[in-house]
């Protein structure tokens, strides 16, 4: 008996999975009903310098350290004979310290100076290198030499040139230093070799081969991934360090705009905040600066969203509210961000216009939104925000203003927030939200029910976190899943950007991040990849697609959107199976004429293993895979793979 009632059971099992393997869903898109409009920020970057992603990172200066600024003003370096540090008769009045390489009274001593750089220096074989310094002759007469040189990770000098000082005035010298060798781990050596004494400042070593080749450049390979990206919107400088953990160091603009070598060092908020990733010598050159957040900008085709302090330091790290600019006395930072808009787009005539210019960008730089204020919360938050957008609105009507939700994605501070903002009238909301698998597919119809006439959605902050805070292909599967139901109220939703952008390998704080480095390579994760076919087939109008009549929010542990591209005159439709099984789908394009469509290319990003990740030693190990897919008229008939998120194409003819 019991033996039949185990073959029973087993049949039932086996016709159950028979009958679920046969399961066909029914999708439907109503390709004659375009919908919402798709705006051209949908998808975009947030940058924040974190995990040395600006000095270290994707700004290309190779010398940490350059204006002996940091509080230990030999942090960085290491001296050896007749070094000093010295602030008198300065060549910069915002960097005023520089040092004095004397003789080391004996003729078999050295005087000089050595330099790692961030995490050591990255130099390529047959890479070009421009080294230069400020230097003067602190006697005021004859000459004066040193040598440069690039030493292997070794120990062994690689390559060197002779520079000779000949001016009493400070002056810029350079050479450029050619490397035959490959090196992750090289660094700088300066050597006094004649017997008097040189002043030296803003010491600085750039590859000659940056981003547009730009002598204050980019770290090449980093902006084509950004560039690669297709990115709509660009938001700078953060994050938490708009905040500051106090308000001195909070980021201020206007310091970081005007001559590279006079834009004073800033602490960088992040290094503190983590003691298990501690970095005391990680701080903020302020070398790439909000002229050149806009410059690349322009350049990687996105719109410029700048986040200025709104008063408040982080309310994370700042209970006492003394910690804080006092409402009355909130002039100065409203200025900031009035001034912000005139040097972004103010004629050359124009005060910060003319700073601009002078830079080397005459025309405006168009800039359309602003933010105000980064994870505030609070009373506190909503009555300085009321202020900012008083001022910004008398001053430039036509400039949108981003206001924030807070640090969570619900919740009190969430709740009481979203009301205020609707009765401020800004533009946009920033909502932020880090959180685990499940929560990014419960989401997948988070937006559904949103006011369509209140304040549009900024997206500002996002990524699945894994428990083990890998970009692995689980957490960026859940992204893709989450994201069909971004696509699908881009009525309410104008802006997303995935959060942090970069990290160094050996110096990053926090995980997961969408673009890994080390001093020579970069990767991009499959997290990268999903933002990537997003942003490269958003479209221009939402197409409503349905499943049983309704939108595809997580039925059978799939996700789907669709949108219609007008400029290509293509039907773009997004799937994400995130089951364990392979789903047969049978897609309808309703409102089409069978002979209108052409075949199509399906994009996809699979992996049979959830924790596979792409690294530096495997790269590749998810990448997208183009198939052609064939057509029955207007149906596609699918067998979606497990674990799959794929795009696909269509022409209309």
């Amino acid at each position: 008996m019991k033996k039949h009632r185990s073959w029973l059971t087993m049949l039932a099992l086996l016709v159950g999975l028979s009958l679920n393997a046969q399961i066909t869903h029914e999708m439907v898109v109503k390709a004659n009903k375009p919908g919402a409009e798709i705006q051209s920020t949908m998808y975009g970057l947030f940058f924040e310098d974190i995990n040395f992603g600006a000095d270290g990172g994707l700004y290309a200066e190779l010398i940490k350290n350059r204006s002996f600024e940091f509080p230990q003003s030999l942090m960085g370096w290491k001296s050896f004979g007749h070094v000093e540090v010295r602030i008198d008769r300065p060549a910069f009045d915002k960097n005023p310290h520089y040092v004095r390489l004397s003789n080391p009274g004996h003729p078999q001593k050295h005087t000089g100076l050595e330099n790692d750089g961030f995490f050591g220096i990255g130099v390529h074989k047959d890479a070009q290198y421009r080294f230069s310094v400020w230097a003067r002759l602190p006697q005021g007469t004859g000459t004066e030499k040193f040598r440069v040189e690039l030493v292997s990770s070794k120990n062994d000098p690689i390559v060197n040139q002779v520079i000779t000082i000949t001016s009493a005035d400070w002056k810029k010298y350079e050479v450029v230093l050619t490397s035959p060798i490959t090196d992750a781990k090289a660094f700088i050596r300066v050597f006094l070799t004649s017997n008097g004494e040189i002043d030296m400042d803003h010491l600085s070593l750039f590859p000659v081969d940056t981003w547009k080749g730009r002598e204050n450049g980019l770290r090449k390979d980093l902006v084509q991934a950004l560039a690669d990206l297709k990115p709509g919107v660009f938001r700078f400088p953060g994050g938490c360090i708009v905040e500051g953990t106090d308000l001195n160091t909070r980021y201020n603009w206007k310091n970081s705009v005007g001559a590279v070598e006079n834009r004073p060092l800033n602490e960088n908020r992040w290094h503190y905040t983590f003691p298990y990733r501690f970095y005391p010598d990680y701080y903020q050159s302020y070398g790439l600066g909000f002229y050149e957040f806009f410059l690349l900008s322009e350049e990687i085709g996105s719109e410029p969203l700048p986040i200025v302090s709104c008063g408040l330091a982080c309310q994370f790290q700042n209970t006492d509210p003394k910690a804080h600019v006092p409402v009355e006395k909130l002039g100065s930072y409203i200025q900031d961000a009035i001034d912000l808009i005139e040097f972004a787009n103010g004629a050359v005539s124009t005060k910060w216009g003319k700073v601009r210019a002078e830079m080397g960008h005459p025309a405006p730089f168009n800039l359309k939104f602003i933010g105000v204020g980064n994870e505030q919360w609070g009373k506190e938050y909503s009555e300085r925000l009321e202020l900012f957008i008083k001022a910004i609105r008398k001053a430039y009507p036509n400039i949108k203003i981003v206001g924030s939700s807070g640090p969570d994605s619900e919740g009190d501070k969430f709740n009481y927030l979203w009301p205020e903002m609707k009765r401020l009238k800004v533009d946009l909301v920033d909502e932020h939200f880090y959180r685990s698998q499940q929560w990014f597919l419960s989401q997948a119809a988070r937006y559904d029910n949103y006011d369509r006439k209140g304040p549009k959605v900024f997206a500002g902050e996002y990524a699945c976190h894994p428990k083990n805070k890998k970009n692995n292909f689980e957490a960026a599967l859940c992204e893709a899943a989450f994201m069909t139901g971004l696509e699908r109220n881009a009525d309410v939703v104008h802006m997303a950007t995935y959060a942090p952008l970069f990290a160094h390998v050996e110096g990053w704080q926090w995980r997961p991040d969408l673009i890994w480095f080390d001093n020579l390579n970069s990767v991009r994760s499959v997290n990268y990849y999903v933002q990537q076919l997003y942003s490269k087939n958003k479209g221009t109008n939402v197409l409503p697609l349905t499943m049983d009549k309704k939108p595809v929010t997580g039925q059978s542990e799939l996700y789907a959107s669709a949108v219609w591209d007008k400029n290509e005159k293509a039907y773009i439709v997004k799937i994400a199976n995130t089951s364990d099984n392979t789903q047969t789908i049978r897609l309808t394009f309703d409102g089409v004429k069978q002979e209108q469509l052409s075949d199509g290319i399906c994009t996809s990003l699979h992996s049979s293993n959830p924790d596979v990740e792409n690294t530096l030693i495997e790269p590749d190990a998810v990448k997208p895979e183009e198939t052609a897919v064939h057509l029955e008229g207007n149906v596609l008939s699918i067998e979606l793979g497990a674990k799959t998120f794929a795009v696909y194409k269509f022409i209309k003819e």
